[in-house]
């Protein structure tokens, strides 16, 4: 009778169940397959890191190869105020000097040069650079000012048609113009970082007010889970708390900055030089530490982690369906007891 009790009450109790982010080999292999390459977004403060030693061109595109390892970059963002889009470094100034020098030796005639120079817009050859600007200034900038307001002047499909006629010819005369004309202001930082694939962006000459725009397009994408890596180019210790905040939150954190102890650095995941990435090593070195990442995480869905409420709640719940099955028994057994009595009769009445 005691056995066929126990074993009533245990066939009855619930079974203990697993909660649902319990890590198993299956979920493991179904989480890697559903989700192979993260998006990755790239921030760069230009106030404290512009590319002083290396042209804005080769090094945004540099950076972005180096960030495509870490995943898909999907973001390029970059911001800075009125100063630092107008300074111009000094190995640009001494470059502007020699060329300058050199054009005027040619105009005397005192030096030739090597080679012809090339107007790259309509392919005619001049023995003097000073030829070949006024040229380009002559003809080939004021077709590109009629063009610019031609399509100024249109409106609705006529301007939409004349932007498609002329946009060839815009970007061939942009790309002429970049190595032959100086600009008035600065070295063309924004637009060598346009061509290269970011969003500029120019904040008000405040104090930290490019920090601050920088940190908040940082944290609204965190807030709206829309990158899982986070590359930042500088080397400011205020962003020390958003890089808390992001490996807080699940994200990896890369820092790309020339300061080697850093606090910036010691926080990340993982930190190059730009050195590193102009020279192709950082492209490397990401293999490496995205696998390590991998391992990391895969180490970490297979340990057990306490969760107090999980437990408690699987506790309670046996606790309540023993209580259930053993009132369910005794109810059963006075039941039949009252039944018994029922049919025997009163105990004190005789038999006939």
């Amino acid at each position: 009778m005691i056995g066929y009790i126990f074993l009533m009450v245990s066939s009855t109790l619930p079974r203990r169940t697993l909660p649902e982010n319990h890590c198993t080999p299956l979920n493991l292999t179904s989480e890697s397959n559903q989700k192979t390459e993260s998006n990755v977004a790239i921030f760069w403060d230009l106030d404290n890191k512009p590319p002083k030693s290396f042209p804005p061109y080769d090094a945004a595109t540099k950076l972005k190869l180096a960030a495509h390892r870490f995943g898909f970059v999907k973001y390029m963002i970059a911001y800075a105020n009125h100063h630092a889009f107008s300074y111009v470094p000094p190995s640009i100034r001494a470059q502007r000097r020699d060329t300058r020098a050199s054009n005027e030796l040619e105009t005397m005639g005192a030096i030739k040069p090597d080679e012809p120079y090339i107007c790259r817009v309509c392919g005619r050859r001049f023995y003097s650079n000073e030829r070949r600007i006024n040229h380009f200034k002559q003809i080939h900038e004021r077709e590109q000012t009629k063009r610019l307001n031609k399509i100024e002047s249109a409106r609705g499909k006529k301007r939409v048609d004349m932007v498609a006629k002329y946009s060839m010819k815009m970007d061939k005369y942009k790309y002429a113009a970049k190595d032959i004309l100086i600009p008035k202001v600065g070295y063309g930082l924004a637009d060598e970082l346009k061509r290269a694939g970011f969003w500029v962006r120019m904040v008000p000459d405040k104090p930290q007010a490019a920090d601050v725009a920088l940190r908040n397009q940082m944290v609204d994408m965190m807030d709206r889970r829309t990158v899982e890596c986070l590359v930042l180019v500088s080397d400011d210790s205020d962003f020390v708390e958003v890089l808390k905040e992001a490996k807080l939150r699940c994200l990896k954190t890369v820092v790309v900055g020339d300061c080697n102890e850093g606090a910036l650095k010691r926080t990340a995941d993982a930190a190059f030089s730009w050195q590193e990435i102009m020279m192709g090593k950082a492209k490397k070195e990401a293999v490496s530490v995205v696998g390590k990442w991998k391992d990391r995480n895969v180490l970490q869905r297979l340990e057990w982690n306490f969760d107090p409420e999980t437990e408690k709640k699987l506790y309670c719940d046996e606790i309540d369906g023993e209580k259930s099955d053993l009132e369910l028994f005794r109810s059963d057994e006075s039941g039949s007891l009252l039944e018994e009595e029922e049919n025997d009769g009163k105990w004190w009445e005789l038999e006939k």
